[in-house]
């Protein structure tokens, strides 16, 4: 029998150093070895031969353990220190950037982004140093698909142009904004219809336009005065946040981070405590899906305080703190929080601004999410297909989104034929959108359906993924 890596010797070797601080950081949260391999995508046999120094550990598994361990990349780094005193040739290219993209050092609030992601992978493609019009784009690494960022021409070069598309454009010129007249109605217009069309189209083709206004409507408003420059500034921060969905959706969490912290910034500076609310909201949603749920927790409750009592924003609040219970393995905690939302939805305003969208169907569907993410898919798969069935057809972006987690539900429960078949639809949708929730999950069916690639239609499904994602050479 292995040695405890909790019990280490002077000369323990640097392996069993890090299991020893794997371990720790596990049982520190009070984590089982299944509920950390499950949260990591790892076997959970792996768990205990990476705690005891007995197998190899590639750094795609440290990055994934220390998101699930919420480790602020401890482990991360402790691998980069174990691999260089073990001597071995150092992390291969592809690992820093699956290191980088993962955001190891990234914590869910207000803190500083980490620095732009290395390119490496791709450098065999033929980048030059100096590549800096960059796009960030789902890409096929080590058998997983990552974000990472790339140089516009070599994506253009792959044939998959529409991944393109997401360029930083130039701020509208002086005697464009002199020319404007009036732009409150204009801007506001504007950011309709932009919320409009991301339900069509998703947010890759909309979010250079959204930049070029927001660009806009920032020069407007520093020119302006009293209640002008507050008027325009509080539609700023609607742009701002409305630039962080986009690029949280389109796989950027770094961008994604920056805008919505200066949105809620600003929302402090305006007085708006609703619109601070609904971000504080926003940012508990994105640290959760960023992998920092015990953040959540924290962001949605601050979001609950902040809202006025008996509004819709509490009941967005509240779901936000039920999916981050579910992703922390707390069951019953979210069920609770789920029965509290539905028991505030029904006596919430019905006139709101904030959550008009917020229905007892929308409860239902979060609740299938959070039920797959606890491992309950027949459960799941049942609340994404009458999702699914009661979609308009103009919410094309969500119908993707909802598609991919009913495969993963149903490949969960066992009807993997299922799955693939309608994993095969959710991919036509990434492919137009571009949407990261819905390639991350079909990320995770690919992993699903892995072991049964001999299945009906697996094949067929991961061919159609496999062709709208970038290939390192």
């Amino acid at each position: 029998m292995g040695q405890r890596p909790n019990e280490l010797t002077p000369d323990a070797g640097p392996w069993h150093r890090w299991g020893c601080e794997l371990r720790q950081f596990r049982e520190a949260r009070g984590l089982a070895q299944q509920v950390v391999a499950r949260r990591a995508l790892i076997d959970r046999s792996h768990i205990g031969r990476f705690e005891r120094a007995e197998r190899p550990v590639p750094r795609a598994a440290a990055v994934r353990l220390d998101k699930a361990l919420d480790a602020a990349g401890a482990l991360v780094r402790g691998w980069e220190r174990a691999e260089i005193e073990a001597g071995r040739n150092g992390a291969a290219s592809v690992s820093r950037v699956e290191g980088a993209v993962h955001g190891a050092t990234t914590r869910g609030h207000g803190a500083i982004p980490p620095e732009p992601l290395a390119l490496s992978p791709f450098e065999q493609a033929g980048l030059g140093e100096g590549d800096t019009d960059l796009v960030v784009v789902p890409a096929r690494i080590n058998g997983r698909i990552l974000f990472v960022p790339v140089p516009r021409r070599v994506v253009l070069a792959s044939g998959l142009a529409g991944l393109a598309s997401a360029a930083l454009p130039k701020a509208a010129a002086a005697d464009e904004l002199a020319e404007m007249g009036s732009p409150l109605e204009h801007f506001s217009q504007l950011r309709r219809v932009m919320i409009q069309t991301d339900n069509l189209i998703g947010p890759r083709h909309l979010l250079p336009a959204l930049q070029q206004h927001l660009a806009s409507l920032a020069s407007r408003r520093r020119a302006a005065r009293g209640t002008d420059a507050i008027r325009l500034l509080a539609l700023e921060t609607r742009y701002e946040e409305l630039a962080g969905w986009f690029a949280q959706d389109i796989g950027d969490d770094r961008a994604a981070h920056g805008y919505t912290a200066k949105a809620l910034d600003a929302s402090h500076i305006t007085g708006d405590t609703a619109l601070t609310a609904y971000i504080l909201g926003r940012k508990a949603q994105l640290a959760v899906d960023t992998g920092y749920a015990a953040d959540a927790l924290g962001l949605a409750a601050a979001a609950r305080r902040t809202a006025p009592s008996g509004s819709r924003l509490e009941v967005i609040a509240v779901l936000h703190e039920a999916h981050a219970h579910a992703v922390l393995g707390e069951g019953n905690e979210a069920k609770r929080a789920y029965d509290a939302a539905c028991t505030l939805l029904g006596r919430a305003e019905a006139d709101s601004v904030w959550g008009s969208w917020l229905d007892m169907a929308y409860i239902d569907t979060a609740r299938a999410r959070s039920l797959a993410t606890l491992g309950d898919y027949e459960l799941a798969a049942i609340g994404f297909d009458n999702a699914i069935a009661g979609l308009p057809a103009v919410y094309r972006r969500d119908r993707g989104v909802y598609l991919a987690r009913a495969a993963r539900a149903h490949a969960g429960a066992g009807n993997t034929t299922l799955a693939a078949r309608i994993g095969v639809q959710a991919v036509g949708i990434a492919a137009e959108t571009g949407s990261a929730r819905i390639y991350k999950q079909l990320d995770r069916l690919d992993v699903a359906l892995a072991p049964v690639a001999e299945e009906d239609g697996v094949d067929e499904f991961r061919a159609a993924l496999d062709r709208i994602v970038l290939h390192p050479a």
